[in-house]
């Protein structure tokens, strides 16, 4: 037996989450089967902890998209016990149970080898937004960043936490975008060279071109906000949108794309191939600095969980969350 966060649905409709045991028996069909040391609380996660279950696709379940921890047996010749490994995608803790538990049973594609320089509670202080971030990073490095400012909006998120320390590490000047200016010095820290304000850039305008300012954007907003961002980026840069936070529509022009040859670069981390996974988490351990990832760090455990679920939806979360699911 062992502990687990299990989400349920009553016959009125209504989630709640508990914290219990549960056998390996009742977990769902996979190749192998992981002993669980670390996960962390994504947007999506405060979603599926929500009084409405947000992503969760099927009843029990348990949370938590993303984990790391150590192989403790497999169907699969890739991978033997004692491998330490890395999770992130593949509808996990949303369609098929996740992180939120001390061991999980998984498809052995979904997973990835940690990589030399990174550990486990590292690699879930990383996470998927931190995954996320540096497939953005890759993104706009095939397609050339023009010098000048790399802005990071939603800078003082998960994504943009990460973005800005890793870009910052590499020599770019990063101009980071926050609606909190009491995330300044936080954001400063972690690298960021300018620190801009969000009112500034949702200023409405009725012009699709204006200055070039930027010299590639990561944006995690979306919505007006990336409409706006879009018009401000040098010929030629582009932008590697990752997030809907600030909605879906996209009020922009066709404009910034035909006249300056912007690149609008959509990244999924949910069912990226083994390759891409296995190079993002081998570039992160390179090239995150990990005195300001661990400078990132918020601690918890599971019983922590429902309440995190709901204080990252309300955007009071800063920094990384680290679950200790043995904690």
């Amino acid at each position: 037996m062992f502990n687990a966060l299990m989400v349920d649905k009553d016959a009125e409709g209504k989630t709640s989450a508990k914290l219990q045991q549960i056998d390996i028996a009742q977990l769902p069909a996979g190749d192998v089967v992981v002993d669980i040391a670390y996960s962390t609380v994504n947007y999506k996660d405060g979603l599926c902890l929500g009084p409405g279950g947000g992503l969760v696709r099927n009843y029990p379940h348990i949370p938590g998209i993303d984990f790391a921890g150590t192989v403790a047996s497999s169907d699969d010749p890739r991978y033997a016990p004692g491998d330490q490994v890395v999770l992130t995608g593949w509808r996990v803790g949303e369609a098929h149970w996740g992180g939120y538990a001390q061991k999980a049973r998984v498809k052995a594609d979904w997973l990835v080898p940690l990589p030399a320089g990174i550990d486990a509670r590292q690699a879930m202080a990383v996470g998927t937004a931190g995954f996320t971030a540096m497939l953005a990073i890759m993104a706009l490095e095939d397609h050339g960043i023009k010098g000048g400012p790399v802005l990071v909006t939603g800078a003082a998120g998960g994504v943009g936490s990460i973005a800005t320390a890793i870009l910052a590490n590499l020599g770019h000047a990063v101009a980071a975008v926050t609606g909190r200016p009491e995330t300044a010095d936080y954001l400063k820290s972690l690298g960021a060279t300018q620190i801009v304000a969000r009112a500034e850039i949702n200023e409405t305008t009725k012009r699709p071109l204006e200055a070039e300012i930027w010299g590639g954007c990561i944006d995690a907003v979306g919505s007006a906000m990336l409409a706006r961002v879009l018009g401000q980026v040098k010929y030629g840069g582009s932008v590697a949108a990752v997030g809907l936070a600030g909605g879906a529509d996209l009020p922009a022009s066709v404009i910034p794309f035909l006249l300056r040859g912007v690149n609008l670069l959509g990244i999924d981390s949910v069912m990226q191939p083994y390759e891409n996974r296995l190079r993002a988490w081998e570039r992160i351990a390179k090239d995150l600095p990990m005195d300001k990832l661990e400078a990132m760090i918020v601690p918890a455990t599971l019983s922590d969980l429902p309440q995190l679920g709901r204080d990252i939806l309300k955007g009071q979360v800063q920094g990384r969350v680290v679950v200790d699911v043995n904690g």
